[in-house]
């Protein structure tokens, strides 16, 4: 969860472009467009020397201005691959806005080691995103 001192509207575009993500998520290394409401997005952690990466193909499936974007996993190679869901909620808060954000994921890759990744980029990710928005970049 973050809050945010701007309008819903304003932190709302950050979260629902995935163009967007690798200025502020570390994780997020690269998001090219790949199609209306798609992009590439490649994910990348490090664990001391050993780095893993995954690119995925998401799509954005809900875009409900200025309070919900939903990308989910969308390959086109016809085969089965693991759920990746994520949901970005924006709410307005007497102070500016409220973001809280889901990721689901249904692989094995996700372990004790990538978890505690994962918590340290959030981190990192809510101190980016509003240096973002207080830089009004």
């Amino acid at each position: 969860m973050l809050d945010a001192p701007c309008r819903p509207e304003h932190l709302f575009r950050y979260v629902s472009d995935l163009g967007s993500y690798p200025k502020w998520l570390g994780l997020v290394d690269r998001a090219e467009p790949a199609g209306e409401d798609a992009w590439i997005v490649d994910l990348r952690a490090r664990v001391g020397p050993f780095a893993r990466s995954k690119r995925l193909r998401m799509l954005r499936t809900v875009n409900t201005q200025p309070s919900l974007a939903v990308f989910e996993r969308h390959e086109n190679d016809g085969r089965r691959h693991a759920v990746w869901l994520l949901k970005a909620e924006v709410a307005p808060t007497d102070e500016g806005s409220r973001l809280t954000m889901h990721l689901t994921y249904s692989g094995g890759m996700l372990g004790a080691v990538v978890e505690r990744i994962l918590e340290d980029q959030i981190d990192d990710g809510r101190r980016r995103l509003l240096a973002l928005i207080a830089a009004g970049a």
